[in-house]
């Protein structure tokens, strides 16, 4: 996988030049008073270090500066003549040619892998985003699926018991929910909050009917029908409420058990 912000990898604004400046005064005041014991012996090695460490945490840019400067400081301050310059000896090409060179080396590894380190975050943070995904559609795959095995169960208990059949009853979603509703099952089925009468509903008794469609929930429901031979008297029916979980919504079914 390419990736082009693999580079990008350092640190932005003017912080991590302040801190460049700070670890370039640090690395000259360590070599100098370090001068006394070492004289002109290794007059880079201190800014090879804050070169390198500036690379690692703040960015090529920051490093190179280090480094150039670090030169210069160097040159002028622990390489005899000190804090004269005004011809070059052997002493200056050898700092001159060790110096950069050794730095330059250093600093571009030390790159290579910070960039090869970021690459393979930004990888892994696509990998994360994929594998969430991935999961989240499966996870709605198998809503869907079932809902639809639910509907199916419903059109079947519809069928196989529609002679006992009293109501059914949708009940209130969220907006969200609302909004996905199908278009065919919104025409089978009665709308969120309605209800939809069955073959039974009119021998309903009227106080029972008051009784179902505010406060019907699932389980066992003991109701008052009409009887087939003497149609001002009732008798009492036992039914059952079964809820069905849809892509079209929550629907309640009742039902008489005999």
């Amino acid at each position: 996988m390419k990736v082009r912000n693999a580079r990008l990898w350092a640190p932005r604004g003017p912080r991590r030049w302040c801190i460049a400046a700070g670890a370039l005064a640090l690395a000259s005041a360590v070599r100098f008073a370090l001068h006394p014991l070492l004289g002109p012996m290794m007059p880079g090695t201190t800014f090879c270090i804050a070169a390198s460490l500036v690379e690692y945490f703040l960015g090529l840019a920051p490093a190179l500066t280090v480094m150039v400067l670090g030169l210069a400081i160097a040159d002028y301050m622990f390489v005899p003549p000190y804090n004269y310059i005004t011809f070059l000896d052997t002493h200056d090409l050898i700092l001159l040619v060790s110096y950069p060179l050794v730095t330059a080396i250093v600093i571009t590894l030390i790159e290579r892998l910070r960039r090869e380190q970021f690459r393979a975050q930004l990888i892994a943070s696509v990998a994360q985003s994929r594998y969430e995904l991935l999961l989240r559609h499966d996870n709605e795959r198998a809503l869907a699926r079932r809902a639809v095995d639910e509907t199916h169960r419903l059109l079947r208990h519809l069928a196989q018991h529609h002679d006992g059949f009293i109501l059914i009853k949708g009940l209130e979603r969220n907006a969200a929910q609302r909004a996905s509703v199908g278009q065919s099952m919104s025409q089978a089925l009665p709308a969120a909050a309605e209800v939809a009468p069955g073959p039974l509903f009119g021998a309903l008794h009227p106080d029972d009917v008051q009784r179902l469609t505010h406060s019907l929930s699932p389980g066992h429901h003991r109701v008052r029908l009409r009887s087939e031979q003497h149609k001002r008297e009732y008798r009492h029916a036992n039914c059952s409420c079964e809820r069905f979980t849809t892509h079209a919504g929550d629907f309640l079914v009742l039902r008489t058990e005999s």
